[in-house]
């Protein structure tokens, strides 16, 4: 199933005969679903698969949303061919926006805090974007207020696209990422399982698999403290709450440290060759706790969103840092699966 976020190149004059080959928007979507076999060695009867959400043509999970966000402004009339796209991000709506920007030539200028990875930094100067930098304390939300104050002073300037409070953020998983994991598991899927950043991941792909199987639990996380480093997730009980999170939807919330996330993502890399980003490596925490509570010999199928790989993150220093390293060897010595 082709998700619908790919009539964003709408916005790019059609050519009069079909060309070679495909636009890179149109890639967006029909991610791949990845068995990881030896992070499970303790749960035989458990399969784990993570939504490899890299190979969206931005590099995250976030080009669904930022897609259907532009295609459903567009369709409506509210982003308007003179506006400039304006959103807050913590980076990869954010890369998402300045590649859809660069390929359907609009402007677009991101409010979000100055402690992001370098790498986003720079793949956002590479599209072009304005960057509008807020201090790195004040996180996420320091950014949304930026947005919302610039949006007030230039309404008719700039098209507030408001990826916390716009419904076209969970759709694009409604309609696409639950309909593609359904499809991928064969219907088989036992539970769903993904971070809390605007929510938009977990509340579209939650809502559409508990339609088609009201037993399938689904399982939200968030960083277990205000302060963490898990870069684009929310503690939402001290951030400001999205307008599109509804918290009844989870069957289970789960608190992830931020040592986990970077742990998960170290063992991923060296246990399954698979180099994924911080959020990803959260993911896989929450993933494998839920695993471990099941009872002994039932057969399960658990999902996690990967939002993203590493390669935006490898300027961070815990890749290196010899106490994670150590940890990461002893758990290696102590394995009984065998390459």
């Amino acid at each position: 199933m082709q998700l619908p976020v790919s009539n964003v190149p709408q916005a790019i004059p059609a050519r009069a005969e079909p060309g070679l080959g495909e636009s890179s928007v149109a890639r967006i979507g029909n991610t791949p679903l990845l068995r990881l076999e030896r992070m499970t060695s303790d749960f035989p009867h458990v399969q784990l698969l993570g939504k490899a959400e890299w190979y969206n043509p931005g590099g995250s999970v976030k080009d669904r949303a930022a897609s259907n966000i532009v295609s459903e402004g567009r369709r409506s009339g509210k982003f308007r061919p003179e506006q400039i796209l304006l959103d807050a991000t913590s980076g990869n709506t954010g890369i998402a926006y300045a590649m859809l920007g660069a390929a359907a030539h609009f402007p677009v200028t991101l409010c979000m805090p100055e402690n992001v990875s370098i790498e986003r930094k720079r793949i956002l100067f590479a599209y072009g974007a304005d960057i509008v930098y807020t201090p790195a304390a004040d996180g996420s939300d320091g950014a949304i207020r930026a947005a919302r104050e610039l949006s007030g002073r230039e309404p008719g300037k700039y098209f507030y696209a408001d990826q916390y409070s716009n419904d076209a953020n969970w759709r694009a998983h409604y309609d696409g990422t639950a309909e593609e994991i359904w499809r991928q598991t064969e219907g088989r899927i036992t539970h769903f399982v993904a971070m809390l950043g605007t929510s938009g991941t977990f509340m579209g792909t939650a809502r559409r698999l508990k339609e088609l199987n009201g037993s399938i639990r689904c399982i939200s996380l968030e960083p277990d403290a205000p302060f963490h480093g898990i870069e684009g997730a929310k503690h939402m009980a001290s951030a400001m709450v999205p307008r599109i999170y509804d918290p009844s939807l989870a069957d289970e919330n789960l608190g992830i440290t931020t040592e986990k996330a970077y742990a998960h993502a170290i063992r991923a890399a060296r246990d399954e060759g698979l180099l994924i980003g911080i959020s990803s490596g959260g993911a896989l925490a929450g993933a494998l706790e839920v695993a471990s509570r099941l009872a002994k010999n039932r057969e399960a199928v658990v999902v996690a969103i990967l939002p993203d790989s590493g390669d935006k993150y490898l300027s961070e220093r815990f890749w290196t840092e010899s106490e994670t390293r150590t940890d990461h060897q002893n758990s290696r010595r102590s394995a009984s699966c065998e390459w």
